[in-house]
């Protein structure tokens, strides 16, 4: 009785062929069950004792795309044993094989990507120049989308699908296309208008938008900022086009800019000293330039004004540099008497 059960057919297939694909499509997932084990406790114990870390990269960048092709392939042949209409046959076996060349394009990129990361980023963070650290994420993005792009189109291609006519068909809807990435293109265009005038660079600090921070990644597309605050901030590139930055590291010296103000009892004599004072801490602090301006330049409604402009050079620390220099001003001004103002007001109160 239950050989006659399973020879019972249904939609074209005994019952037993449908219990050997069946059996056929587990095991095929028990397969790749096996080798994703294979490779994470043997194959990579073993490569881990040889002395390049080439088949390390290798085998770890393998292992899933290998294991997902053999489950496929192993599903594909078990459900092939079975007598389908032509229809559902031909449109399983474009779905394989659109499956099987993605999945080679994704093993592909992944081996891109650790090539570049292990012997790529190394070799480019060792160069002087800022230039190949800028390139290689733009190289790595666009390595990555052309494999995809070709992976992609011969996937359609061997699915049945006429790629030459469907390229041609975007171009009735090419308007419509072109004014929905108009923004990206503008973007695009920001990004190459960055390397060709080069406004700044990897790591510089900059100031745009009211955004104040260091480059930390510069994409095709957008530019990502670290402010002062630590949040990661993501311009699109066309902002740089349209908007002024200033870069902040490029400066030549910080230039510091300080009033202050003495009591109206500071005599003459004390006033001269506070400014020669002022010159010589500047002088004797390695940390700032030469030049420093030092004027008495007006009386104030509660003070006697002294303007105060130094320069602190590029290389410094500059609040390291600010924090000595008015330290140094509040050490020698009492040492010397001068007293500093506070917002003051008399009143004369007349009797008739």
């Amino acid at each position: 009785m239950f050989e006659d059960f399973l020879q019972k057919t249904y939609y074209g297939n005994t019952v037993l062929d449908w219990l050997i694909a069946l059996a056929i499509i587990v095991g095929a997932l028990l397969v790749g069950k096996a080798l994703y084990w294979i490779f994470g406790n043997i194959v990579k114990q073993f490569t881990k004792k040889t002395k390049t870390r080439l088949d390390d990269i290798v085998i770890d960048m393998i292992e899933e795309p290998i294991v997902f092709i053999v489950t496929i392939a192993g599903v594909w042949y078990g459900i092939n044993r079975l007598e389908l209409p032509e229809t559902a046959e031909r449109w399983l076996g474009n779905i394989i094989q659109f499956l099987i060349i993605l999945t080679i394009a994704w093993l592909i990129t992944r081996l891109l990507d650790s090539f570049y990361k292990e012997y790529v980023v190394p070799l480019v963070s060792k160069t002087e120049t800022d230039l190949d650290d800028q390139l290689l994420p733009i190289l790595q993005k666009g390595t990555k989308l052309t494999v995809w792009s070709v992976g992609t189109i011969v996937a359609l291609n061997n699915a049945g699908y006429d790629v030459g006519a469907l390229i041609a068909g975007l171009g009735i809807g090419g308007l419509a296309l072109a004014m929905a990435a108009r923004d990206t293109v503008s973007n695009v265009f920001g990004g190459l208008t960055i390397f060709a005038d080069r406004p700044f660079k990897l790591h510089d600090r900059i100031q745009i938008a009211g955004f104040d921070g260091f480059i930390r990644d510069i994409g095709v597309r957008s530019t990502r900022l670290e402010t002062l605050e630590g949040r990661l901030v993501t311009i699109p590139n066309s902002k740089f086009s349209d908007t002024p930055v200033e870069n902040v590291s490029l400066e030549p010296s910080r230039k510091v800019v300080s009033n202050l103000g003495l009591t109206y009892d500071t005599t003459p004599e004390q006033m001269k000293r506070a400014m020669e004072i002022l010159q010589d801490i500047v002088a004797q602090n390695d940390s700032a330039e030469d030049k420093v301006l030092v004027s008495f330049n007006a009386f104030g409604d509660s003070a006697m004004n002294i303007l105060f402009i130094y320069y602190i050079k590029s290389d410094a620390d500059i609040l390291g540099t600010q924090t000595h220099i008015n330290m140094e001003i509040l050490t020698r001004f009492t040492a010397e008497e001068l007293e500093f103002a506070f917002p003051t007001q008399t009143l004369y109160n007349k009797q008739v």
